[in-house]
């Protein structure tokens, strides 16, 4: 008999046939053998004016580990041929960078070289990534993370000039003039202490400082600027200044609440089915940084392999790049279409393995296929499905990445503060969500509830707040109840007031 395509079975069978094999898997992996030529879709970028096409290429996978019979240039050559016009980079991806660089070659996309093609340059949104945490001063570990680039002494600053040099130079250190990036990511911040670190100088820039962080050289090299007296020459090198987290939501909240300037343009997060699973990102620093606006970009949509031939562990040599088109137990279709469904999302980028000129066996082809979702493709009951399915992967072990689940948490920092005109007023920050979204916050005054505040995304370090008058006479005690959309409660402790 033959088989349907994807196309003529609706979603919800398809998730719910595939739930009631083995595992929960049924279908084999290329669903659409027979294909057409993808519609590339676009969504806007959040503030960054700019329509990203919804598959981004991921500079890691064969482009930073490239096996004998592959050739990462092709693989760079055939997205654009594919009209895909965002690409992910690295200074910290080996060779990736340089490969770029060679097929930007190829493309005329080198500024000043016989040729140039401008307008399609202009078309395209690279983007590239340090993890050195300051521009200025003697490295330490909170400055570097839990990596390095191979360079030692180097700074945020080095990273950048590092990648326009591969790109669009000799390699060696040198650039063209007109050379820039489209966004430079702080990487895989971990920590509030790394957020403080990449934070140093930016609000009283010192040029005599002993240390400035990060944000506030990225600034300068942004404007064309010297605040920081690291761009004596006053170039505009990038466009655009983000970051990345893997791990902890709470600290990658707390880098865009400190964000007064608005310098963060983009965040790219760690988002696949298993997400719920650990210390959420759909929940919780997601909805945060769409309320700011911000271009978000989904990564580990496959759990860096994890879902499928590797294993749960950070991927570091040529063994570890999965060039299998999902697998006879999980279909990889579901897994976009559930990042890409995400709120907030914009794009994802995804690490190619291989490409073939047979469309069911080349990754890029049937990646980009299966990411033509709209952002409402898959409804609510779809996505838990979806997730109930991949659970059983490596008994819902992949995302090694991400921090530990803690639940519904109360809401935190409760304070109280007595105001003149004789009421008090009670503030607190955000509760972190647990498996549903985040929906009230219940005041309660000696046992009574008294109000009720609707949760929105703390996207500043201004508080939650309510004001109420205590008691005439005795002690008045407050606690906070936060609810969420699945009827879940966590409180805190009582606080009273004389």
């Amino acid at each position: 008999m033959k088989r349907k395509t994807y196309e003529q079975v609706s979603r919800r069978d398809f998730i719910k046939s595939t739930a009631t094999a083995a595992i929960g898997l049924s279908l084999a992996p290329a669903l659409t053998g027979c294909m057409k030529k993808p519609r590339i879709m676009t969504r806007d970028f959040g503030r960054l004016n700019h329509e990203v096409t919804t598959f981004g290429l991921g500079g890691q996978a064969s482009i930073q580990w490239t096996a004998d019979d592959v050739d990462p240039v092709a693989i760079i050559l055939k997205a654009f041929d594919k009209k895909i016009n965002y690409f992910d980079t690295s200074n910290l991806y080996g060779p990736s960078q340089s490969n770029y660089g060679k097929a930007f070659r190829k493309l005329n996309l080198i500024p000043g070289t016989t040729g140039y093609n401008e307008s399609l340059r202009r078309s395209i949104f690279l983007t590239s990534k340090t993890h050195i945490r300051i521009a200025k001063g003697d490295l330490n570990v909170e400055d570097v993370g839990n990596w390095t680039n191979g360079e030692k002494g180097s700074h945020t600053i080095d990273d950048v000039k590092r990648s326009l040099s591969q790109v669009f130079g000799d390699g060696k250190g040198n650039y063209p003039e007109g050379a820039y990036l489209d966004m430079v990511l702080i990487h895989s911040l971990n920590n509030k202490t790394e957020v403080d670190t990449i934070y140093e100088g930016l609000d009283n820039t010192d040029r005599d400082a002993e240390r400035i962080g990060a944000l506030a050289a990225l600034r300068d090299y942004r404007d064309g600027t010297n605040l920081t007296g690291l761009n004596p020459k006053e170039e505009k090198l990038i466009r655009h200044i983000g970051f990345s987290g893997h791990f902890d939501p709470s600290a990658m909240m707390y880098l865009i609440q400190r964000d007064t300037e608005n310098l963060i343009d983009g965040l790219l997060v760690a988002i696949n089915p298993n997400d719920k699973l650990y210390f959420n990102m759909q929940h919780n620093v997601i909805p945060v940084a769409a309320a700011r606006n911000m271009g978000i970009i989904a990564m580990k949509v496959f759990a860096d392999g994890a879902m499928y031939s590797k294993g749960a562990h950070w991927s570091n040599q040529v063994s570890h790049v999965v060039r299998q088109v999902g697998s006879s137990n999980l279909p990889f279709r579901p897994l976009i279409e559930y990042s890409l469904t995400t709120p907030g999302i914009s794009t994802a980028i995804i690490g190619i393995g291989q490409i073939s000129d047979n469309p069911a066996e080349c990754q890029l082809t049937q990646d980009i296929e299966a990411c033509q979702v709209t952002p409402n493709g898959l409804g609510k009951t779809d996505r838990e499905e979806i997730e109930k399915i991949t659970a059983h992967v490596k008994a819902g072990k992949t995302n090694y990445f991400q921090m530990e689940k803690p639940g519904l948490t109360a809401a935190r920092n409760l304070r109280i503060k007595k105001l003149e005109n004789g009421k008090i007023k009670l503030a607190w920050d955000t509760a972190f969500a647990g498996d549903s979204p985040l929906m009230s916050y219940e005041v309660v005054k000696n046992q009574k509830t008294i109000g009720t505040l609707n949760h929105t995304p703390q996207t500043t370090l201004k508080p939650f707040e309510f004001e109420d008058t205590p008691g005439p006479t005795g002690k008045t005690e407050y606690k906070v109840i936060v609810n969420d959309l699945k009827g879940n409660r966590a409180e805190t402790e009582l606080l009273s007031i004389l």
